[in-house]
């Protein structure tokens, strides 16, 4: 029974779940699963049975699901299956039979979970698994976290037989004659971890043979490891990152500085979508003139003057508001609120209120995104102006441009909203009635 006590100390000292919770255990019907389903049962947890049928193998598909319900009778506990059409789901979603099963099972499963008031979902990945997936990570190219091996805990998955080892799980299995059914595509070296499995961990075994118990013992120390490496980075990034609404802004200068530079950008940028290969081209940047970027998925990265600027891309779709008389009218970036007032208002320096002299109106006004060969008459100046050069003159960066409206009627622009308005429509002595617009940016 040491597995047994084992497999209990293992799950309350990594706090993976308790005797109180409901338990979801994934059943293919292989040995894993089948000794993960007993441990449960001899530990006296409350867990129910559940099975994918993935119709990949035909007949011995059926057999499995057959196996497991046939299982869960005998243990006494709810059973739940399905069946899917993977290669259809594979083809659909242009992904790998492998992944598109990992993608049905998981989302099944916390389908049932949620359903049926499971806390936690198990699976049987075990030590092996682990040495497997930190062998093929380490060939296919990760950084430090892809060697620390399976999570034990993963938002609602829990993995409470990472400590074993296979030939553990198969012991328990003889010991207490349980039943299995056996995946023949597991012994077919087609599949890159079957591959990894068969061929290249024996192989090494033969060089090496306490390999796999160094692997598992580097796993525990690069954990270690990489609390404090996250710890590190955690203060780098409080010193280098600082947040000004959705943008992110680094000293170029203060990025010089650092070394190892590749290491230090890839942690700074690699949660906005930025992988790897684009780190070249992202430290180009430090030498670069303003307005060179790099874009990932989500984001980019400006050059702009002494800093490297992390934006979000502009997914919303900028549509021209038409604005028929007083009132509040909200576009993507905020809103305009227009109050029409007999008394004339002090002159305002606040660049987010425009004051006009209502006189020169025409309703309607259109509210819409700037665009180049725009021009207007700068307030003080009585000649007229590309917005573009304007835009060069405040010294405003790339995403700073790409945010700029302007209010318009019969095509002239009456006012840069929280720039500056044009000359023309400016109030003077002469003004009787005028027009207060106010720029509501979010929050305001």
């Amino acid at each position: 029974m040491a597995l047994l006590q084992e497999f209990i100390s293992n799950y309350q000292s990594k706090n993976l779940f308790t005797k109180k919770d409901k338990l979801l255990v994934a059943t293919s019907g292989g040995v894993d699963s089948v000794v993960l389903c007993k441990l449960c049962e001899l530990a006296g947890l409350d867990f129910g049975i559940a099975h994918c049928n993935f119709q990949l193998r035909g007949n011995d598909s059926d057999r499995d699901e057959a196996f497991v319900e046939k299982f869960a009778e005998q243990l006494n506990v709810p059973f739940f299956s399905t069946r899917f059409d993977t290669k259809k789901y594979a083809e659909q979603n242009k992904a790998s039979t492998q992944v598109a099963a990992r993608e049905l099972r998981y989302h099944w499963f916390e389908e049932v979970a949620a359903n049926h008031n499971y806390n936690f979902i198990l699976t049987a990945h075990h030590a092996d698994d682990n040495i497997e997936t930190v062998v093929m990570s380490f060939f296919r190219g990760t950084g430090i976290k892809g060697l620390t091996g399976i999570r034990a805990k993963n938002d609602k998955l829990r993995r409470p037989l990472l400590f074993a080892r296979r030939k553990e799980l198969e012991d328990f299995l003889s010991e207490h004659q349980l039943p299995f059914v056996q995946d023949e595509s597991n012994f077919h070296d087609d599949y890159t971890r079957n591959y990894f499995r068969n061929k290249i961990l024996p192989m090494i075994a033969e060089v090496y043979p306490g390999a796999n118990d160094n692997i598992l013992r580097n796993i525990e120390r690069l954990k270690g490891a990489t609390v404090l490496y996250n710890e590190a980075v955690a203060l780098k990034r409080k010193k280098i990152l600082a947040q000004k609404g959705a943008e992110f802004y680094m000293p170029v200068l203060l990025l010089q500085q650092q070394k190892p530079i590749q290491t230090l950008l890839y942690e700074m940028v690699k949660d906005f979508g930025f992988t790897p290969a684009q780190l070249k081209d992202i430290i180009q940047l430090l030498q670069s003139e303003s307005g060179k970027y790099v874009v990932s998925p989500t984001h980019r990265i400006l050059r702009n003057r002494k800093h490297l600027v992390l934006a979000p891309l502009e997914e919303t779709v900028k549509t021209a508001v038409i604005i028929d008389g007083a009132g509040k009218y909200y576009f993507v970036n905020g809103a305009l609120e227009i109050k029409k007032t007999d008394k004339l208002p002090a002159f305002t320096t606040d660049e987010n209120t425009a004051l006009i002299d209502a006189k020169h109106l025409k309703y309607p006004l259109i509210l819409r995104p700037w665009k180049i060969g725009d021009y207007f008459y700068p307030l003080g100046m009585t000649k007229k102006k590309k917005l573009s050069r304007f835009f060069i003159n405040k010294k405003l960066s790339v995403i700073e441009k790409e945010k700029v409206w302007v209010l318009e009627m019969d095509k002239k622009i009456i006012w840069v909203v929280g720039h500056r308005i044009d000359d023309r429509f400016k109030i003077t002595n002469a003004t009787k009635e005028s027009l207060q617009i106010k720029f509501l940016q979010p929050g305001n």
